[in-house]
Protein backbone atom coordinates (compact mmCIF):
# COMPACT_ATOMS: atom_id res chain seq x y z
CA UNK A 1 0.00 0.00 0.00
CA UNK A 2 1.03 3.31 -0.84
CA UNK A 3 1.68 5.92 2.20
CA UNK A 4 2.27 9.24 0.64
CA UNK A 5 -0.86 10.47 1.93
CA UNK A 6 -0.96 8.39 5.30
CA UNK A 7 -1.36 10.69 8.63
CA UNK A 8 -2.15 7.49 10.40
CA UNK A 9 -0.44 7.77 13.92
CA UNK A 10 0.34 11.46 13.53
CA UNK A 11 -0.40 13.42 16.68
CA UNK A 12 -2.10 16.68 14.94
CA UNK A 13 -3.18 19.63 17.42
CA UNK A 14 -5.78 21.62 15.57
CA UNK A 15 -6.97 25.40 17.24
CA UNK A 16 -10.28 26.42 16.73
CA UNK A 17 -10.95 22.91 17.06
CA UNK A 18 -14.59 23.23 18.08
CA UNK A 19 -15.80 25.26 14.60
CA UNK A 20 -16.99 23.98 11.95
CA UNK A 21 -14.12 23.25 9.93
CA UNK A 22 -12.00 22.32 12.64
CA UNK A 23 -14.15 19.65 13.76
CA UNK A 24 -14.70 18.54 10.38
CA UNK A 25 -11.23 18.11 10.05
CA UNK A 26 -10.60 17.01 12.97
CA UNK A 27 -13.09 14.07 12.70
CA UNK A 28 -11.35 13.27 9.24
CA UNK A 29 -8.00 13.03 10.17
CA UNK A 30 -9.01 11.39 12.79
CA UNK A 31 -10.57 8.09 10.77
CA UNK A 32 -7.41 8.07 8.87
CA UNK A 33 -5.48 7.22 11.94
CA UNK A 34 -4.23 10.58 13.26
CA UNK A 35 -4.07 10.97 17.33
CA UNK A 36 -6.60 14.53 17.01
CA UNK A 37 -5.88 16.86 19.49
CA UNK A 38 -8.86 19.57 19.36
CA UNK A 39 -8.52 22.86 21.21
CA UNK A 40 -11.07 25.88 21.72
CA UNK A 41 -12.77 27.53 24.58
CA UNK A 42 -16.09 25.54 24.14
CA UNK A 43 -15.73 22.52 27.01
CA UNK A 44 -18.86 21.34 26.44
CA UNK A 45 -18.82 21.44 22.39
CA UNK A 46 -15.38 20.46 22.27
CA UNK A 47 -16.69 17.04 24.27
CA UNK A 48 -19.46 16.52 22.27
CA UNK A 49 -17.33 16.37 18.92
CA UNK A 50 -14.94 14.22 20.68
CA UNK A 51 -17.27 11.72 21.75
CA UNK A 52 -18.47 12.01 18.20
CA UNK A 53 -14.88 10.94 16.68
CA UNK A 54 -15.04 8.24 19.16
CA UNK A 55 -18.39 6.81 18.48
CA UNK A 56 -16.42 6.07 15.02
CA UNK A 57 -13.73 4.70 16.00
CA UNK A 58 -11.32 7.48 15.87
CA UNK A 59 -8.79 8.68 18.53
CA UNK A 60 -9.46 12.38 19.74
CA UNK A 61 -9.21 14.80 22.55
CA UNK A 62 -10.56 17.84 23.72
CA UNK A 63 -8.50 20.86 25.36
CA UNK A 64 -9.44 24.28 26.81
CA UNK A 65 -7.19 27.04 25.52
CA UNK A 66 -6.72 30.75 24.60
CA UNK A 67 -5.14 31.35 21.48
CA UNK A 68 -3.83 34.47 22.51
CA UNK A 69 -2.43 33.48 26.32
CA UNK A 70 1.29 31.86 25.97
CA UNK A 71 0.55 30.72 29.19
CA UNK A 72 -2.39 28.56 28.63
CA UNK A 73 -1.07 27.38 24.99
CA UNK A 74 2.31 26.67 26.80
CA UNK A 75 0.63 24.16 29.32
CA UNK A 76 -1.79 22.52 26.41
CA UNK A 77 1.05 21.98 24.69
CA UNK A 78 3.04 20.21 27.58
CA UNK A 79 -0.13 18.18 28.39
CA UNK A 80 0.56 16.55 24.72
CA UNK A 81 3.99 16.12 24.87
CA UNK A 82 2.96 14.59 28.06
CA UNK A 83 0.55 12.29 26.80
CA UNK A 84 1.87 11.28 22.87
CA UNK A 85 5.50 12.33 23.82
CA UNK A 86 5.38 14.65 20.22
CA UNK A 87 3.62 16.43 17.94
CA UNK A 88 3.43 16.07 13.98
CA UNK A 89 1.07 18.71 12.93
CA UNK A 90 -0.01 21.80 13.82
CA UNK A 91 -3.29 23.59 12.18
CA UNK A 92 -3.96 27.23 12.93
CA UNK A 93 -7.85 27.09 12.50
CA UNK A 94 -8.55 29.58 15.62
CA UNK A 95 -10.00 32.74 13.93
CA UNK A 96 -12.74 35.35 13.87
CA UNK A 97 -14.26 38.58 13.13
CA UNK A 98 -16.36 41.12 15.50
CA UNK A 99 -18.83 43.88 13.92
CA UNK A 100 -16.70 46.66 15.36
CA UNK A 101 -14.02 45.94 12.72
CA UNK A 102 -16.65 45.43 9.92
CA UNK A 103 -17.96 48.25 7.94
CA UNK A 104 -21.86 48.38 6.89
CA UNK A 105 -22.96 49.39 3.91
CA UNK A 106 -24.35 52.13 5.73
CA UNK A 107 -21.58 52.89 7.55
CA UNK A 108 -17.77 54.59 6.72
CA UNK A 109 -14.10 54.26 7.48
CA UNK A 110 -14.58 56.69 10.37
CA UNK A 111 -17.15 54.17 12.28
CA UNK A 112 -14.46 51.63 12.80
CA UNK A 113 -14.18 50.64 16.52
CA UNK A 114 -10.40 50.89 16.43
CA UNK A 115 -10.63 48.32 19.81
CA UNK A 116 -12.54 46.01 17.92
CA UNK A 117 -9.82 46.38 15.21
CA UNK A 118 -7.03 45.59 17.58
CA UNK A 119 -9.33 42.35 19.06
CA UNK A 120 -9.41 41.27 15.44
CA UNK A 121 -5.98 41.02 14.56
CA UNK A 122 -4.70 39.42 18.00
CA UNK A 123 -7.72 36.67 17.52
CA UNK A 124 -6.56 35.82 13.95
CA UNK A 125 -2.95 37.15 13.79
CA UNK A 126 -1.51 36.74 16.95
CA UNK A 127 -3.72 33.43 17.80
CA UNK A 128 -1.72 31.93 14.57
CA UNK A 129 1.85 33.00 16.19
CA UNK A 130 1.82 32.12 19.65
CA UNK A 131 0.95 28.87 19.05
CA UNK A 132 3.58 28.33 16.18
CA UNK A 133 5.99 29.75 18.44
CA UNK A 134 4.78 27.16 20.87
CA UNK A 135 4.18 23.84 19.33
CA UNK A 136 7.20 24.73 16.70
CA UNK A 137 10.17 23.92 19.25
CA UNK A 138 9.27 20.01 20.09
CA UNK A 139 8.97 19.91 16.22
CA UNK A 140 12.45 21.26 16.56
CA UNK A 141 13.82 18.77 18.87
CA UNK A 142 12.15 16.25 16.70
CA UNK A 143 13.45 17.11 13.39
CA UNK A 144 10.19 17.55 11.98
CA UNK A 145 6.68 18.65 11.85
CA UNK A 146 4.11 20.66 9.46
CA UNK A 147 2.53 23.87 10.06
CA UNK A 148 -0.67 24.47 8.47
CA UNK A 149 -2.22 28.18 9.01
CA UNK A 150 -5.39 29.11 7.76
CA UNK A 151 -5.85 32.45 5.28
CA UNK A 152 -8.67 33.58 3.54
CA UNK A 153 -9.67 34.90 -0.30
CA UNK A 154 -10.03 37.80 2.36
CA UNK A 155 -6.19 37.87 2.14
CA UNK A 156 -6.09 38.27 -1.83
CA UNK A 157 -8.63 40.84 -2.26
CA UNK A 158 -9.45 43.87 -0.38
CA UNK A 159 -13.06 42.76 0.51
CA UNK A 160 -15.67 44.96 1.46
CA UNK A 161 -16.43 45.21 5.25
CA UNK A 162 -13.94 42.86 6.58
CA UNK A 163 -11.42 45.11 7.02
CA UNK A 164 -9.87 44.06 10.17
CA UNK A 165 -10.25 40.59 9.14
CA UNK A 166 -8.66 41.01 5.63
CA UNK A 167 -5.64 42.84 7.38
CA UNK A 168 -4.96 39.82 9.86
CA UNK A 169 -5.50 37.16 6.87
CA UNK A 170 -3.33 38.59 4.75
CA UNK A 171 -0.78 39.14 7.78
CA UNK A 172 -1.29 35.12 8.29
CA UNK A 173 -0.10 34.87 4.72
CA UNK A 174 2.54 36.95 4.87
CA UNK A 175 3.73 35.01 8.23
CA UNK A 176 3.31 31.65 6.47
CA UNK A 177 6.03 32.84 3.68
CA UNK A 178 8.34 33.91 6.28
CA UNK A 179 8.08 31.23 8.81
CA UNK A 180 8.37 28.82 6.32
CA UNK A 181 11.98 29.95 4.84
CA UNK A 182 12.80 30.91 8.68
CA UNK A 183 12.65 26.78 10.02
CA UNK A 184 14.07 25.72 6.57
CA UNK A 185 17.05 28.16 7.30
CA UNK A 186 17.89 27.94 11.06
CA UNK A 187 16.68 24.26 11.97
CA UNK A 188 15.27 21.99 9.48
CA UNK A 189 13.56 21.68 5.60
CA UNK A 190 11.59 18.62 7.50
CA UNK A 191 9.59 21.49 9.32
CA UNK A 192 7.13 22.47 6.69
CA UNK A 193 4.77 26.10 7.05
CA UNK A 194 2.01 25.93 4.58
CA UNK A 195 -1.42 27.61 4.45
CA UNK A 196 -4.90 27.13 3.05
CA UNK A 197 -6.85 29.74 1.86
CA UNK A 198 -10.66 28.56 2.09
CA UNK A 199 -13.08 29.98 -0.22
CA UNK A 200 -16.80 30.77 0.84
CA UNK A 201 -18.16 27.86 3.29
CA UNK A 202 -21.50 28.24 5.40
CA UNK A 203 -19.69 28.04 9.18
CA UNK A 204 -21.37 29.81 12.21
CA UNK A 205 -19.60 32.67 12.21
CA UNK A 206 -20.45 33.90 8.18
CA UNK A 207 -24.23 31.90 7.93
CA UNK A 208 -26.54 35.18 9.13
CA UNK A 209 -24.09 37.66 6.58
CA UNK A 210 -24.61 34.65 3.64
CA UNK A 211 -27.74 33.22 3.95
CA UNK A 212 -31.75 34.38 5.29
CA UNK A 213 -33.15 32.67 7.99
CA UNK A 214 -34.96 30.86 5.09
CA UNK A 215 -32.12 29.66 3.49
CA UNK A 216 -32.22 32.12 0.35
CA UNK A 217 -29.02 34.04 -0.49
CA UNK A 218 -28.48 37.83 0.68
CA UNK A 219 -26.71 40.02 -1.28
CA UNK A 220 -23.64 39.43 0.11
CA UNK A 221 -24.31 35.52 -0.90
CA UNK A 222 -25.49 36.56 -3.99
CA UNK A 223 -22.22 38.28 -4.87
CA UNK A 224 -20.25 35.71 -3.48
CA UNK A 225 -21.85 32.63 -5.69
CA UNK A 226 -21.71 35.19 -9.04
CA UNK A 227 -18.45 35.20 -8.70
CA UNK A 228 -17.86 31.47 -7.90
CA UNK A 229 -17.45 29.85 -11.09
CA UNK A 230 -18.58 26.42 -8.99
CA UNK A 231 -21.83 28.21 -8.32
CA UNK A 232 -21.71 27.09 -4.55
CA UNK A 233 -20.31 27.51 -1.51
CA UNK A 234 -17.88 24.84 -0.67
CA UNK A 235 -18.58 22.19 1.51
CA UNK A 236 -16.50 21.47 5.18
CA UNK A 237 -15.35 18.19 4.38
CA UNK A 238 -13.92 19.23 0.94
CA UNK A 239 -11.15 21.01 2.78
CA UNK A 240 -9.82 18.11 4.42
CA UNK A 241 -7.89 15.94 1.45
CA UNK A 242 -5.33 19.11 0.80
CA UNK A 243 -5.09 19.72 4.66
CA UNK A 244 -4.16 15.86 4.81
CA UNK A 245 -2.10 16.35 1.63
CA UNK A 246 0.15 19.08 3.42
CA UNK A 247 0.40 17.44 6.82
CA UNK A 248 1.29 14.00 5.05
CA UNK A 249 4.74 13.26 3.52
CA UNK A 250 3.23 13.82 -0.56
CA UNK A 251 4.30 17.08 0.18
CA UNK A 252 7.96 16.91 1.37
CA UNK A 253 9.00 19.65 -1.21
CA UNK A 254 6.21 21.94 -0.17
CA UNK A 255 6.50 24.83 1.80
CA UNK A 256 5.65 28.43 2.20
CA UNK A 257 2.53 28.08 -0.39
CA UNK A 258 -1.34 29.10 0.11
CA UNK A 259 -2.99 26.52 -1.01
CA UNK A 260 -6.64 28.09 -2.42
CA UNK A 261 -9.64 25.83 -2.10
CA UNK A 262 -12.41 28.20 -3.43
CA UNK A 263 -14.56 27.09 -6.40
CA UNK A 264 -12.57 29.27 -8.43
CA UNK A 265 -13.69 32.52 -6.57
CA UNK A 266 -10.06 33.76 -6.87
CA UNK A 267 -9.50 32.83 -10.01
CA UNK A 268 -12.55 34.83 -11.12
CA UNK A 269 -12.49 37.62 -14.21
CA UNK A 270 -15.31 39.73 -15.38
Amino acid sequence: MNELFSVKDNVVVITGGTGVLGACIGEYLALQGAKVVLMGRRKDEGDRIVEQIKAKGGEACFLVTDVMNPEVVQANCDEIMSRYGRVDALLNAAGGNMPGATIAPDKTFFDVDVAQFEKVLNLNLTGTVIPTQIFLKPMVEAGKGSIVNFSSMAAFRPMTRVMGYAAAKAGISNFTAFMANEVATKFTSNIRVNAIAPGFFLTNQNRALLTNEDGSLTQRGQDVIRQTPFKRFGKPEELCGTIQYLISDAASFVTGTVAVVDGGFNSFAM
